[in-house]
């Protein structure tokens, strides 16, 4: 049987509402995302569909190597997973990416986690509901919990996970693929 790596990356932008996040679940590294390759290039998860608008959010490919991720942590995990699960994911990630205007950032969601209330909105997710809807959906994560409740910390302590790397993403990035994360005009005259 054919096996096949995918990696669930978690980050840390630093950002107000990343540092709001923060407080609210009293941990770090509370965005996540999937990956099907090490060096981070198909990445996918929910999040802002503009980098400095946090309330225009929903389906998104994420480029790491923006400035936006540019000062980002991150931890990295590995998993190994059945050929034909892999295809599953990747075959509903394609069919997100064609009907990706459908979709939403459930926002009201993060207050059921809050609350520890289930919020199931129709073609809207948060980062972690995201990622743990496609894994259940592929026979992968085999939890009772309800999607929509399964925070990021939730996941980072799922055994079948391995820790891969823990640090500064724009590091990362450098080891793993050979590019470099893109500095805004300004860093570059400034620094």
């Amino acid at each position: 049987m054919k096996m096949r790596k995918i990696y669930l990356l978690f980050t840390d932008t630093g950002t107000m509402l990343s540092r709001m996040i923060n407080l609210c679940t009293k941990s770090t590294l509370n965005h996540s995302s999937i990956a099907f390759d090490s060096s981070l290039t198909e990445v996918y998860s929910f999040g802002r569909k503009q980098a400095y608008n946090p309330w225009s959010g929903g389906f998104v490919k994420e480029n790491l190597r923006t400035p936006f991720f540019s000062h980002s942590k991150c931890a990295i995990y590995q998993l190994t997973i059945t050929d034909e699960m892999y295809q599953l994911l990747w075959q509903r990630i394609k069919k997100m990416e064609v009907e990706t205007e459908q979709y939403r950032y459930n926002l009201l969601g993060l207050f059921g986690v809050l609350f520890n209330m289930e919020l199931n909105r129709q073609h809207a997710y948060f980062c972690s509901e995201f990622v743990v809807t496609l894994l259940k959906e592929a026979g992968i994560y085999l939890n009772d919990k309800p999607a929509c409740l399964i925070k990021p910390q939730d996941l980072k302590e799922w055994h079948a996970l391995k820790l891969t790397y823990h640090g500064d993403l724009p590091v990362y990035l450098q080891q793993h693929g050979g590019y470099e994360v893109q500095v805004p005009l300004w860093k570059r005259i400034y620094n």
